[in-house]
């Protein structure tokens, strides 16, 4: 079953905390995480954000107060969020989840570099779609 590893921890509970803007997961190892809806949506594994492979992705900005409106299971192995930014085509896996919330200061950290490497604003708007965000033409 795609997103699932045999034997991987399963979610016991899923809390969202709309004021915090986190959602808690506890797994059934006993871990649990607080993971941010930022990190979830600058994250998130659709190919809108990921791209069509290595190489392709694209730097999420301006997310800190991104919301969660909605999050819906999708069989027994993930969930789906709607983002208040409009963004719903990211599936996120069980073991998704957990890598998120056990690697949060990891993907901080390269969230940053990737930041400064792009010379942006953690808080700038992202560009238009199909604008230029380069400013040449």
């Amino acid at each position: 079953m795609a997103g699932l590893q045999a034997g991987a921890p399963t979610p016991k509970s899923i809390t969202v905390h709309s004021r915090s803007r986190v959602l808690e997961i506890g797994f059934s190892d006993g871990a649990v995480f607080r993971i941010p809806f930022e990190l979830m949506r600058i994250y998130s594994p659709s190919a809108e954000v990921q791209g069509h492979g290595p190489g392709q992705e694209v730097l999420q900005t301006g997310k800190r107060d991104v919301e969660l409106l909605d999050l819906q299971p999708v069989g027994n192995y993930a969930v789906q969020p709607t983002f208040s930014d409009g963004h719903a085509s990211g599936i996120f896996s069980w073991d998704l989840l957990y890598d998120l919330g056990a690697r949060q200061d990891e993907l901080w950290a390269e969230y940053e570099k990737r930041l400064a490497a792009a010379g942006v604003d953690r808080d700038a708007p992202m560009p238009e779609k199909g604008g230029h965000a380069c400013g040449s033409h």
